[in-house]
């Protein structure tokens, strides 16, 4: 293959983001000399990297050939697909494709960016929608998922067919939408499939995932169990069919709706503008809600992962217009996400220190999964009956798994990629032939920057293990700060020890080190740093200031 990796006659696979990992979905399909973005999605650091939220797949192979790149369809509004659109979309300046839900709500997003006009943005009716992008023909299919509008993708090419599975599930009572069927998916079985790229994320469930429709008449069961209480229930924003749900077990029950959080607002409003949620019930206000009787009011609040600045963490800390006291209940209709755990733990026992009563899908049929689990995994096989099998959406033992999973009922050959491996899939045998750089951005304040910079390393180092300036005067004593250290009532005992240990430092210093900048500031800055690891053992980011003397 050409060493600028352009493809030529045949049928490439290479994922930017979503491999390895869960979120930040990025992949792209080569063919005859072009390629396919199909989703753009971001990720949350978790921590990982300090005073960062959100973290982009690093574009810059496609960047490097934006000539050749035709456009980015778009398979659902999750964040993990959609959410790095506006940070990308104006400096890539390809088309758009997206069904109407996902459209309103990226237009959205490109309006919040100052883009809207200047990025070309389709709108794909969702009904196995289809459109021609050079050598591919993409056809929209829906499938269930915890999102309106949730599809995969067919996607038709000179050397085969791509089942491109986006996020999915199979649900035979879905509330919202109308999922392709099983007949409709065998017939395209039956026509022949070259590769299923597949979501790997519940591979481990020996369980289906459960229908929305069970999660209705568990929510109604749970909410109808409290009457007189005041409950609040708290879900993702997104999922329509749990609002629909909410929606109507809010008017069996005879309560009144109060909506806390901006993300649900504007699901809400863009579920309306697209014919969903059209019968959901007149909202009421904070104060409304809290001058109704307690048993006649449902709270819908987001928060479930325990986010400090979303609405139930600052109703759990008091500090929300909505209140709850002892013997009301909050219902987390939703799952933990890995990495969550401790702030959903300290949400919950600030709520359970109050004595609100909590119920989570472990105790109640509440939530269900909008991924696919082994036996939905095993219908699609066979339905289909690829030649190739690509996980996706997981972390490397999810896609491991799911080779395996798929070499058990009979596909004939699978891949496990990463992040940055080119596979081919047609002609020849499929698999590996390169990799590529990739990797990941941080949006840094106003600013998009590698994840592994200067910045955010040196942060991370002062987060674990402080920092101390140095300051070399000539003829003075060096002063010297310390930030996070643990040193307490020792710190001027520190300090006084340490500025000797810089002078001496200097001191031993012979012939032109001693006249040179560069070996002063280096004797001094290992002087800091060890004096530092000897008091307390930290090994402090050092910084030597040196005014008039380099």
């Amino acid at each position: 293959m050409k060493k600028n990796f352009k493809p030529e006659n045949e049928l490439l696979f290479l994922a930017l983001g979503g491999s390895g990992e869960i979120g930040m979905n990025v992949n792209l399909y080569g063919c005859n000399g072009k390629w396919l973005m199909v989703d753009l999605g971001m990720t949350f650091s978790g921590g990982e990297y300090p005073g960062v939220d959100l973290v982009f797949a690093d574009l810059d192979f496609i960047e490097e050939r934006t000539r050749d790149l035709l456009g980015i369809v778009l398979t659902h509004a999750h964040e993990d697909h959609i959410g790095a659109v506006p940070y990308f979309a104006g400096d890539l300046g390809v088309p758009l494709y997206a069904t109407p839900f996902t459209a309103d709500l990226v237009a959205r997003k490109l309006k919040e960016a100052g883009l809207l006009g200047k990025v070309e943005l389709n709108v794909i009716e969702e009904d196995h929608g289809e459109l021609t992008i050079g050598p591919f023909t993409v056809t929209y299919l829906p499938l269930a998922h915890s999102i309106a509008e949730g599809n995969a993708l067919l996607i038709d090419t000179p050397h085969g067919r791509v089942f491109h599975t986006g996020d999915w599930k199979l649900d035979d009572d879905p509330i919202i939408g109308e999922p392709t069927t099983e007949e409709e998916l065998r017939e395209i079985g039956d026509e022949g499939v070259l590769a299923l790229v597949c979501d790997s994320t519940n591979v481990f469930n020996p369980e289906p995932s459960g229908s929305e429709g069970a999660v209705h008449r568990g929510l109604m069961e749970e909410i109808a169990s409290h009457a007189g209480k005041r409950v609040l229930v708290t879900t993702f924003a997104s999922n329509v069919a749990r609002l629909q749900t909410l929606g109507e077990v809010a008017r069996e029950t005879g309560r009144q709706v109060c909506i806390a959080g901006r993300s649900l607002d504007r699901i809400l409003e863009v579920a309306q503008d697209n014919g969903y949620l059209e019968d959901f019930p007149e909202t009421v206000d904070f104060n409304t809600a809290m001058q109704l009787p307690r048993g006649e009011v449902l709270i819908l609040a987001t928060g479930g992962q325990g986010e400090p600045r979303a609405a139930l963490a600052r109703i759990a800390d008091e500090n929300h217009p909505l209140e709850l006291t002892s013997g009301d209940v909050v219902v987390f209709s939703s799952r933990q996400i890995p990495g969550n755990e401790i702030a959903i733990g300290k949400m919950q026992n600030q709520l359970a220190t109050r004595g609100i009563e909590m119920v989570t899908d472990r105790q109640s049929l509440i939530h269900v999964s909008g991924h696919p689990g082994r036996p939905e995994l095993e219908a699609l096989y066979d339905w289909l009956r690829p030649e190739v099998l690509v996980p996706v959406h997981g972390e490397m033992r999810h896609m491991r798994e799911q080779a395996r999973l798929g070499r058990e009922n009979n596909i004939p050959h699978s891949v496990v990629q990463s992040n940055g491996d080119i596979v081919r899939l047609a002609p020849g045998d499929p698999g590996k032939i390169a990799d590529v750089r990739h990797g990941r951005l941080v949006l840094d304040g106003d600013i998009i920057a590698p994840a592994d910079g200067d910045s955010v390393t040196m942060r991370r180092r002062i987060a674990l293990e402080g920092a101390m300036v140095v300051v070399l005067a000539r003829g003075e004593k060096p002063a010297i700060e310390t930030f996070g250290l643990p040193l307490e009532e020792d710190l001027p005992d520190f300090l006084e020890e340490t500025s000797e240990d810089v002078l001496k430092a200097i001191g031993k210093l012979k012939g032109r080190d001693a006249k040179d900048p560069a070996a002063v500031h280096e004797a001094a800055r290992l002087a800091a740093r060890r004096a530092a690891r000897r008091w307390c053992g930290k090994s402090p980011q050092v910084r030597v200031v040196m005014p008039g003397l380099s």
